[in-house]
């Protein structure tokens, strides 16, 4: 056994004990969730932050999620190597792009800590830097096809196509590739279109706007709070907009620790994505967010959190505060949400219009949250109701072990399934009516 193992298994002892006194001085606050969440006060957690991460076991022979009533789940494809986001093509390649948290020397000792535990959940190491293209030929809703289309990347993450380019999210930046339709492999060199800084928030997801005329990206922070100061996080914590005719970008809005999934809402053509909050002040303070995104809005990261809720432990900026936009809908606190689709009605029988939120999962709360495929309905272009399972089972009840972790989501080739990324069972799912 590696002394990571050990020192992993350390870790959850001595967090357990920390767990359960904060579970008596705290007490379990309510989920924070909807329109108008219930967010206890913040309380620093000091040196001793909250660590808590299921092993990574995946699915046994057999094994499939949970799947809501009147939906089934398959396995579309298996046998990847940590699936993160998937892009359907115009003539139904299915294309996943396999990356992960890259390995890394821990900066002290609670880095050691986290970064074993990471490990241990199969949430840090080697990425596979890879895309892979996947067919279902006969329409049985299993790819037959699987093999590499891209390889050599730098932590890939979103991926686009217009036309005869295809556009692919490394951590380092915007890269554009010629595509020829159809092909099985792009082996051609990329050209480089924009650098971003790579590391802490590493994904890169990507969403062509209206009319294919411009690209959106995610670019999450370095750190939880600004920890090394605001120089390190310039051009970081943000949604970034490329003009694809003159190659200019800018910052479509900021203040955006994490935003990962990005979707467009078609019934106002406005532009949403899930975000995920800051560590270290509670199991619920404060909850992840699904939101829309203005055009040059400010969404209060690292100042403040849920509108203007000051977090004391960063130096303060009172105008930026002012002017912090407040989240639309809270989804958890901690539940890792990353994929984010954008499910009309009648996809999924049972389901109106709405988005679908693939939750990777908690690793730094007393009792783990997300860990689910889950439905946010809408109405006149803003969510309507409490949040909906369409898969779950992924976590062992006990909280000891997951066999899966969701991440990305997209509407299938025939437009009335969906296809969702596991990077713990390196499978991907599929989900349609019973």
């Amino acid at each position: 056994m590696s002394f990571s193992t050990l020192f992993a298994r350390l870790v959850a002892i001595v967090g357990g004990t920390a767990l359960q006194v904060r579970r008596v001085t705290q007490g379990s606050p309510e989920p924070a969730w909807g329109t108008a969440p219930a967010i206890p006060e913040g309380r620093p957690q000091g040196a001793v932050p909250t660590l808590k991460m299921p092993t990574a076991q995946g699915w046994a022979p057999g094994q499939l999620p949970i799947a809501a009533p009147g939906l089934k789940v398959n396995a579309f494809a298996t046998g990847l190597d940590h699936p993160r986001w998937i892009e359907v093509l115009p003539n139904g390649d299915v294309l996943v792009a396999e990356s992960t948290n890259a390995d890394r020397a821990p900066r002290n000792v609670f880095d050691y800590a986290m970064v074993s535990t990471m490990k241990r959940a199969k949430a840090m190491g080697v990425s596979a830097n890879r895309i892979t293209l996947l067919r279902d030929r006969d329409g049985d809703g299993v790819a037959e096809y699987h093999e590499p289309f891209m390889e050599n990347l730098n932590q890939p993450f979103g991926m686009a196509l217009v036309g005869d380019t295809f556009y692919v999210g490394n951590t380092d930046g915007i890269v554009a590739f010629p595509y020829v339709p159809g092909a099985d492999k792009i082996t051609a060199p990329g050209r480089k279109l924009v650098d971003f800084k790579p590391a802490g928030h590493w994904t890169r997801s990507l969403l062509l706007g209206p009319g294919n005329k411009k690209l959106y990206a995610g670019v999450g922070s370095l750190t939880n709070i600004a920890d090394q100061g605001m120089e390190v996080e310039e051009g970081r914590a943000l949604v970034y907009e490329l003009d694809l005719a003159t190659g200019k970008g800018r910052t479509f809005a900021s203040g955006l620790r994490n935003a990962v999934g990005l979707a467009w809402e078609p019934n106002t053509g406005a532009l949403w994505t899930v975000v995920n909050e800051r560590d270290g002040l509670g199991d619920e303070t404060p909850p992840d967010y699904l939101t829309s995104v203005v055009d040059g809005g400010f969404y209060g990261w690292p100042y403040c959190y849920w509108g203007k809720t000051v977090d004391d432990r960063v130096p303060q900026d009172a105008a930026m505060v002012a002017k912090a936009l407040t989240p639309d809908y809270a989804l958890g606190g901690h539940t890792a949400s990353l994929g984010l689709c954008w499910v009309p009605a009648g996809t999924l029988p049972g389901f109106p219009d709405g988005m679908a939120i693939g939750q990777h999962g908690s690793w730094n709360r007393s009792k783990l949250s997300g860990y689910k495929l889950v439905f946010i309905p809408f109405t006149n272009g803003k969510p309507s109701g409490p949040a909906r399972d369409i898969l779950s089972g992924f976590l062992a009840p006990d909280e000891k072990v997951s066999y899966g972790r969701p991440v990305g989501v997209t509407l299938g080739p025939d437009r009335k399934s969906l296809l969702m990324a596991d990077d713990v069972g390196d499978v991907i799912f599929r989900v349609t009516g019973a």
